[in-house]
């Protein structure tokens, strides 16, 4: 176990490891399969819960009797970095059988994680649907501004519902599309080019306690 590894580097998937244990309904027994179902399933709770911004990791995979292997927490601390998303078994502490990680296959640092990966083309994916209506409109001062103000409060609102990080707008996003950003070509061809830069959220994968104590003299 303490040797396996993602098949590839990409930021497009994540590796999840071990195999679960659900009922049988045709044998009344258990049968071992991968956890991919299950995986999509906490994504898409996720996603509606808190939001596609949110680490899908440290939540219940449901309708699960146990796992194939058990990963302690020492074994996690080698996979983790690979990239191999564990899922792990808390039961004897309450908590059910979790996901514990939440990272893609990429050894890239800015796609590292999940959350991000996904976050990001779902923000790509909204401001492009979100400004099709521009297509048409005189490509101008006004435009530009109208297609910055649409932007910035559709950020401004991902902002206050903690996807982005900075505890002012300024420093979570910023939204430039004037003649910074268009050569006059641009202008002549049709092309509208909008910079979009945000700072995602990304999970808090440690949490590091620092205890002191005084000595008496």
């Amino acid at each position: 176990m303490s040797q396996l590894k993602p098949p590839q580097d990409t930021q497009w998937a994540a590796f999840y490891c071990p195999w679960i244990e659900v009922h049988d309904p045709l044998t009344r027994g258990s049968l071992r399969m991968p956890a991919t179902g299950h995986i999509a399933g906490v994504i898409a709770r996720s996603d509606a819960e808190r939001g596609v911004h949110k680490a899908p990791a440290n939540e219940e995979l449901r309708g699960v009797l146990g796992l194939e292997v058990q990963i302690s927490d020492s074994t996690q601390e080698i996979l983790n970095p690979r990239g191999v998303n564990a899922v792990r078994d808390f039961r004897a502490a309450g908590r059910g059988i979790r996901v514990w990680g939440a990272r893609t296959m990429s050894s890239d640092p800015e796609w590292k994680y999940v959350n991000v990966r996904r976050f990001l083309t779902f923000l790509e994916a909204s401001i492009d649907k979100g400004t099709q209506w521009v297509v048409f409109e005189p490509n101008g001062e006004r435009l530009w501004e109208s297609v910055q103000a649409n932007i910035t409060d559709f950020l401004l609102q991902l902002w206050r519902a903690g996807a982005l990080s900075g505890s002012k707008p300024e420093q979570a996003f910023f939204v430039k599309a004037d003649r910074t950003t268009m050569t006059q070509d641009d202008i002549d061809n049709g092309r509208l080019i909008c910079i979009i830069g945000v700072a995602p959220v990304r999970p808090a994968e440690f949490v590091i306690f620092r205890i002191g104590q005084k000595t008496l003299m």
